[in-house]
């Protein structure tokens, strides 16, 4: 049975001008999108859940980073105790409401039993500096099952909680990540926005990763551990909501999307994916998500 599966929750991606990149089955998920984009509610989620899940698959591909909270949901998947490994630009554990949005999601996560920890690698945004780190999941860092790696700022001090990093020293330190995993199970999640804007264009602020750190980074991961499932995220697409209230917050919190032509837009993540994808869901061990969910 095929393993991976793309659910088109949005307009983020076209496959029909690209000669190379074999796209995962698509399943029309479009009806959906607007009521679960950026912020939604648990009734909301478990209808998607409901109605979806049979389409889940380990490794799913969707669209904008706005729905990266349903990361929460793809990993009720998984049937062993894992660990979560986050390539994102932002942290996304801020403890108020709304419970279900995109910059919330770790906490969703974290609320599953099978959850040995979530690690966040690459934010550069300003949720982790002051006085916006007072919204995150502090508890969670400081008793270990959140690790936040944020690129390390000059003249910025950071608790012990929370762990710098810097270009010179990323990949000594995600190596010595790797080596402490409590569990030989990982669950992987990209969000193209940890990427530099000449490699990905999103509706959020853009990262420092390149794309072939996150090559890098998750080969290494293949050598070490059992990647049990994943998903991408993180380009770009015309932001659609069912609400008022979503339309509203939404444009309170993106910033000012960047003039990009919809070709050059769409050519920059196509690549984008075509390098990351294929070593995301490519030589899988044995996984342990179900097909189809009970």
């Amino acid at each position: 049975m095929t393993e991976t599966v793309w659910l088109a929750l949005d307009e983020a991606w076209d496959f029909g001008q690209s000669p190379f990149f074999r796209a995962p089955r698509r399943v029309d998920a479009l009806s959906a999108g607007p009521s679960l984009r950026f912020i939604t509610t648990a009734r909301q989620v478990e209808s998607f859940y409901a109605k979806f899940r049979e389409h889940f698959r380990s490794f799913i591909l969707s669209g904008s980073g706005d729905f990266h909270h349903l990361t929460a949901v793809y990993i009720r998947q998984v049937n062993e105790p894992f660990e979560i490994l986050s390539f994102d630009n932002h942290p996304d554990w801020d403890i108020r409401p709304p419970y279900w949005s995109c910059g919330a999601w770790v906490n969703r996560a974290l609320e599953n039993p099978l959850v040995q920890q979530v690690a966040v690698w690459g934010c550069g945004s300003f949720e982790c500096n002051l006085p916006w780190r007072l919204l995150g999941n502090r508890a969670a860092c400081g008793s270990g099952r959140l690790l936040v790696a944020p690129w390390r700022r000059p003249g910025k001090n950071y608790p012990p909680w929370l762990h710098p990093i810097s270009a010179p020293d990323w990949r000594g330190a995600f190596i010595q990540f790797v080596q402490t995993l409590k569990t030989s199970a990982v669950y992987v999640t990209v969000d193209l926005d940890c990427l530099g804007g000449q490699e990905a264009v999103t509706n959020w602020e853009n990262g420092r990763y390149g794309l072939s750190d996150l090559v890098w980074a998750i080969s290494f991961l293949r050598e070490k551990v059992r990647i049990v499932g994943g998903d991408l995220c993180g380009a770009f697409s015309p932001m659609r909501y069912r609400t008022r209230f979503q339309a509203l917050a939404g444009r309170f919190d993106h910033p000012r999307p960047r003039s990009v032509a919809e070709s050059e837009r769409r050519s920059i993540n196509l690549r984008a994916l075509e390098t990351v994808w294929p070593v995301l869901v490519s030589n899988r061990s044995s996984s342990s998500c179900s097909s189809a969910p009970s």
